[in-house]
């Protein structure tokens, strides 16, 4: 139901995307022990389930555009719901549909 909102990109979509924008910020919503085992280089650690997430989140310029992601999708699904009911254009916020793992999937990383 919330992923049938979002902006989701296959990893081919959300790597055109990042070619694309060069000012897209890429958000890492995994624990900091998962993103420390790999993550894009130039991403941003929020974790989900840390005690300063929403401020975090709060505190994200709504002027941006944002990839989000995190293993699978579904807390990184939460995380941009959480963004757009928060007030920033759905236009500026894209979901990494299949996370990490389904990145990995396509351009076979180690």
């Amino acid at each position: 139901m919330f992923k049938a909102r979002l902006n989701n990109l296959k990893p081919i979509e959300a790597q055109q995307l990042m070619d694309e924008l060069t000012d897209l910020i890429l958000i890492d919503v995994r624990t900091p022990k998962e993103f420390l085992n790999g993550h894009f280089d130039s991403a941003v650690n929020i974790d989900y389930f840390g005690d300063e997430f929403y401020e975090q989140m709060e505190a994200l310029d709504p002027n941006q555009k944002y990839l989000v992601y995190c293993r699978s999708g579904r807390r990184s699904i939460r995380a941009c719901t959480l963004m757009i009911n928060g007030g920033m254009a759905k236009d500026n916020v894209f979901n990494l549909d299949g996370g990490w793992q389904a990145w990995h999937e396509i351009f076979q990383l180690n």
